[in-house]
């Protein structure tokens, strides 16, 4: 049940937009072995000059920050092959390497919550030690 945001500095067309989603989600599957239903990803665009990033503010670039809030658990291989997944994913679309900074967030399961109960409380549908 990973939660992801991705921020922009610059505008895509749905399509891309769309793609850009589908990679890293497609990512989060391939390393840390979560079912591909479960998708909760949202995609943020800045004007480039609401999102600096140690460049000139105003200039649009391919700059891409990926956030991942998740379940703690995973191993440091899985998250070594997360990082590798997105920015190899990413880079197909033209978005480069070192233009993706990318943040995991971990939390423990009983930290987080949906329809009134805490995650502890029900099957995942996956495991979380990956």
């Amino acid at each position: 049940m990973p939660s992801t945001l991705i921020e922009v500095r610059r505008s895509y067309t749905a399509d891309e937009e769309v793609a850009i989603i589908d990679a890293v989600h497609g990512a989060l599957v391939a390393a840390f072995k979560i079912p591909a239903k479960d998708r909760h990803s949202r995609l943020a665009v800045f004007e480039p000059h609401r999102m600096v990033n140690g460049l000139e503010p105003g200039v649009a670039d391919a700059y891409t920050r990926v956030t991942i809030d998740c379940f703690a658990g995973r191993s440091i291989e899985a998250k070594r092959n997360l990082y590798r997944e997105i920015v190899e994913r990413l880079e197909a679309l033209g978005i480069p390497r070192d233009g993706v900074s990318i943040l995991l967030r971990e939390s423990a399961v009983e930290n987080w919550g949906a329809g009134g109960r805490a995650a502890s409380d029900y099957d995942l549908g996956f495991d979380v030690d990956v």
